[in-house]
């Protein structure tokens, strides 16, 4: 199946046009005009797409555009990328295997200066995706960079899980096959706001336990490259100053588990004062950030009236301190249609809807 999807995925949207009268010429991953956002790490040849949303965009001259990219996955599973040419989606692919692979772009139409970006859909624990360069014309200084950032904190809602069934059905194969971090309400708010965004997010992951209390929480990996537990790869946190910390964790510690590992009552004391230390840990490498606190679109009544209770607590806790005073958004309710009780695509589009006027006041500033 997935050999399937990659050839007619890509025979359909991308093929390799032939040359126009200049010859192309192939740009490595070093080239300065190459522009790379959210979690990555620079090798010698390539660069790792790490986590969701993690990019690398090009601007070029020309109609012939091919993209080098590999699944740097030793485990023989496969991951999903995005690409948008012109700031159009061109759709979400599958990528298998260990090889590095060319991916030819249509260029259906003339412009003095095009913008390919390629996307990770997938996330860190799936991972990663190589990028190794491109194939063009030219490559061209690229457009200023917006100037201002959002970082996104948060679980699977954050990384866009389970809402893309367009190609595969729920439950088909693998739990990630719907993954599309692209459509996730954090980068699709950020392209309304003309914003920059990086998606530090985790499935499963919580304040102070998970949804099935297996694994590592948020306040452990966040300081970590591939949020995981290889604390020898630190993440470099002066490459980055958001104007924003969006942070979205909550629903799985206050989750019913998975019915198989205990599952104690959930315990407000703890995840407050938790949540309060990992605030303090954002802090301490943004100190001139705005904070937000979002609650959580897939907890109602009784759950979600707590969940708003804790916020509060964590917003008044760092109350008369030197940072600006924290934000705390709730999203209007609605029944979430992804696979597994997550948002699909157009319930990420109605949640960047609702988040779009809280931003940009908070923008403001």
């Amino acid at each position: 199946m997935k050999t399937t999807l990659l050839t007619i995925s890509l025979l359909i949207t991308l093929f390799l046009m032939s040359c126009t009268n200049s010859q192309p010429k192939q740009y490595n991953t070093n080239n300065p005009n190459i522009r790379y956002a959210g979690h990555i790490e620079k090798l010698d040849n390539e660069v790792i797409l790490i986590n969701s949303g993690s990019s690398a965009t090009i601007y070029f001259e020309g109609d012939t555009c091919v993209l080098f990219l590999r699944n740097h996955n030793q485990n023989e599973l496969y991951n999903f990328f995005s690409i948008e040419l012109d700031d159009e989606d061109l759709g979400r692919f599958i990528i298998d295997g260990n090889e590095m692979i060319a991916i030819p772009i249509a260029i259906n139409f003339q412009k003095d200066i095009h913008k390919v970006s390629v996307y990770k859909s997938t996330e860190a624990s799936n991972g990663y995706i190589n990028f190794g360069g491109i194939l063009c014309q030219k490559v061209v200084e690229p457009a200023p960079a917006f100037e201002k950032t959002i970082e996104f904190i948060g679980n699977s809602i954050t990384c866009g899980m389970g809402n893309d069934t367009l190609l595969i059905a729920c439950h088909t194969n693998q739990w990630y096959d719907q993954h599309n971090a692209y459509w996730a309400y954090g980068p699709t708010v950020s392209r309304a706001l003309k914003v920059n965004f990086l998606l530090s997010s985790v499935s499963g992951i919580g304040i102070y336990r998970n949804w099935n209390d297996v694994g590592l929480t948020m306040p452990e990996v966040y300081e970590n490259l591939y949020l995981d537990n290889n604390s020898n790869q630190k993440r470099d946190f002066s490459l980055h100053s958001p104007n924003i910390v969006s942070i979205a964790l909550g629903t799985n510690d206050f989750s019913d588990g998975d019915g198989v590992n205990e599952r104690l009552p959930f315990d407000e004391k703890e995840f407050i004062e938790t949540y309060i230390t990992f605030v303090a840990t954002v802090l301490s490498y943004y100190p001139k950030t705005q904070i937000a606190l979002l609650n959580s679109p897939m907890l109602k009544d009784e759950k979600n009236e707590q969940f708003i209770k804790c916020l509060k607590a964590v917003k008044k806790h760092f109350e008369g301190s030197n940072y600006k005073p924290f934000a705390i958004f709730e999203f209007e309710s609605f029944e979430p249609q992804g696979c597994d009780y997550h948002p699909e695509i157009n319930d990420h589009l109605l949640m960047a809807d609702q988040l779009y006027n809280f931003y940009s006041e908070l923008l403001k500033d």
